[in-house]
């Protein structure tokens, strides 16, 4: 670590109001601008899982209250590693035959801190893969036509101890 410069960490706890989708995320932002997701999320169907960094940290009506993707810079949709997408566009997480997926993301567009942080905004899994805006589907350039909203979490600072 840099001197001068320090990590910032966030936690997210996946739940979900009327599913077995449970799990725990945490976040961490290194000097250098990169924030790298780790974390475990349990109760998923095998396969590709849509996974987003939504707007709002409302879960009031359960995922649904969360908004749409996490999008400052008003993009389209797409892949984590295209130049077009939503800040909040990670791409897809995979469950194994278990139902369990291990996230392991790192990424540039979600800052724990400064103009476009992400803390107070909430974490997504849906029920379906993200076609990462490829799809040709009318929700594909909007939501990758990745389907319902089966668990979220808000990303909230963690403690340091």
């Amino acid at each position: 670590m840099e001197s001068g410069k320090s990590t910032v960490k966030a936690v997210a706890v996946i739940s979900s109001g009327d599913n077995n989708v449970r799990g725990s995320l945490h976040f961490l932002q290194h000097p250098n601008g990169v924030t790298h997701v780790k974390g475990t999320i349990s109760g998923l169907k095998p396969g590709l899982h849509g996974f987003h960094i939504h707007a709002l940290g409302d879960t009031t009506n359960g995922c649904n209250s969360t908004g749409p993707h996490f999008n400052p810079l008003k993009k389209d949709h797409g892949a984590p590693s295209d130049t077009e997408r939503h800040a909040g566009d990670l791409g897809n997480i995979v469950a194994g035959p278990d139902g369990v997926a291990l996230v392991s993301i790192s990424d540039r567009q979600i800052p724990l801190s400064g103009q476009h942080s992400i803390l107070g905004r909430a974490v997504v899994v849906h029920a379906d893969p993200d076609d990462l805006g490829k799809g040709g589907h009318e929700l594909s350039k909007t939501t990758g036509n990745a389907g319902g909203r089966i668990g979220c979490g808000i990303i909230g600072l963690q403690s340091s101890v």
